[in-house]
């Protein structure tokens, strides 16, 4: 495998995006009836999320293969988060309010895909609602102190799915996993949470550093 399919890859697993391939895609989740108590952790879920106005952690994410890299996480709702990877990592992941755009140093341009197409566009999309729009809620499991909440796109739940996880008490959102349509997992875990922080607008804005290099200055010998 080149090591750009291999990126492609491992961004399509963290974004939640399904890749054409030529592997079988995994049948699609099964939402299956809420119990009283799982309407009301999703409650509990959508009152959490729609409360935060801006969030800033670190986080591990590991992907399928067991590699895992951590960095600084920043989140501004509506619309807005950066993911700042720790070096040697070449990633940035930033969503600017219309799309989520994944820098690799590496690799030159960046890529632009449509916010509300990938997980990212759930956790910051204002009001969100996990039941009755363009999110389903396939389980919910309750662990001790751990509240797992499961979910696919409405209108299209084999492209994947995104479990949240949250601890009971306080109830906080540690982690997301991602599994995308051939059932290969992501996981971010975020740790050293702070909620309500003031973060600075210019980490949402993505200056592409090849739209901004000095242009070539012909006169000079």
């Amino acid at each position: 495998m080149t090591r750009d399919r291999f990126r492609t890859i491992f961004l399509a697993l963290l974004l939640g995006l399904a890749l054409t391939t030529g592997a079988a895609v995994a049948a699609e989740p099964k939402a299956v009836p809420l119990s009283a108590d799982d309407r009301a952790d999703v409650v509990r879920a959508e009152d959490y999320l729609n409360a935060i106005t801006t969030l800033k952690a670190r986080f591990l994410q590991t992907s399928p293969n067991g590699v895992s890299v951590e960095g600084d996480a920043y989140l501004s709702r509506p619309g807005r988060l950066r993911m700042q990877y720790d070096p040697p990592s070449p990633l940035l992941v930033v969503a600017d309010g219309s799309f989520l755009i994944v820098h690799d140093r590496e690799l030159g341009a960046p890529s632009y895909i449509p916010l509300g197409s990938t997980p990212a566009g759930m956790l910051v999309q204002p009001n969100l609602r996990l039941t009755g729009g363009s999110v389903t809620v396939t389980r919910v499991a309750r662990l001790p102190g751990v509240v797992r909440i499961s979910a696919v796109e409405t209108e299209d739940p084999s492209s994947g799915e995104i479990t949240l996880v949250f601890s009971d008490r306080p109830f906080e959102l540690r982690q997301w996993q991602v599994r995308d349509a051939q059932h290969q997992v992501t996981t971010v875990s975020l740790f050293e949470s702070r909620t309500g922080v003031t973060l600075d607008p210019k980490l949402f804005k993505f200056v592409d550093p090849n739209m901004t290099k000095s242009p070539l200055n012909l006169n000079d010998h």
